[in-house]
């Protein structure tokens, strides 16, 4: 594994790898800007990939800010051919949890990343999953952020959920806002909940995406950016 570089002084370039992850291996790509401050995972939602552009756009803001990014499958094309048919395995939120422990572990097992502290970025299921993770590896997560997220997936798992936790989600997406607003009821003191003006579920309205990225960006540099060994 190389270091990602920046073509010609300009944009960071992202480097493919696969990941071994609950008996597969996923695809993924990562990206690791100069003196990194820690790393941000991605979890996306039901019927998306690492080629979703809304985490992509999030990523490129993150890597702006100094962090690096991993954008992972958390299905195999073969899982998602047969999703296709199914749409079983994208909302088998312990499963996509599973797999996110083992990115997690993966990650601080690589010479280039097991100095970097990690935080999770979810959107849609994907945050359930997300919290799950963080929940079962509370040691590891520093930080988590959901896009328009399901929280009420990882219901049972919010209690448990050590690392400080950022709610983001569109002033007209109500029903979610609704799962949301219970769900920053039963998560640690240091987590909350903000609310986009005028985005809707997908933050296609101009500026809303823009506008949750750098609340991101902002969540990790303050709760993700210590060295190791001063958690």
């Amino acid at each position: 594994m190389t270091d990602a570089a920046r073509e010609g002084g300009g944009e960071l370039k992202s480097i493919p790898v696969r990941i071994p992850a609950g008996g597969v291996v996923l695809d993924a790509d990562l990206a690791i800007p100069s003196n990194a401050k820690g790393l941000v995972a991605f979890a996306h939602g039901s019927g998306s990939s690492r080629h979703s552009g809304r985490n992509r756009y999030v990523a490129e803001t993150l890597n702006e800010y100094q962090f690096a990014t991993l954008l992972a499958d958390l299905l195999t094309s073969e899982e998602e051919m047969i999703d296709l048919r199914t749409r079983h395995l994208r909302f088998d939120i312990p499963m996509l949890a599973d797999r996110l422990i083992d990115i997690g572990a993966w990650l601080q097992r690589q010479p280039q990343t097991r100095h970097l502290n990690i935080g999770w970025f979810g959107a849609s299921t994907g945050a359930g999953a997300a919290l799950i993770a963080a929940a079962r590896s509370p040691h590891d997560i520093m930080a988590v952020v959901s896009r328009g997220g399901r929280p009420d997936l990882a219901e049972n798992y919010l209690p448990q959920v050590m690392a400080p936790v950022l709610l983001i989600v569109g002033e007209n997406d109500p029903q979610v806002l609704e799962l949301n607003r219970s769900a920053l009821s039963r998560l640690n003191a240091e987590s909350t909940l903000e609310i986009v003006p005028n985005a809707t579920h997908l933050f296609e309205e101009p500026g809303t995406l823009e506008a949750a990225a750098l609340l991101a960006a902002e969540w990790f540099c303050d709760h993700c950016s210590a060295p190791i060994g001063k958690r």
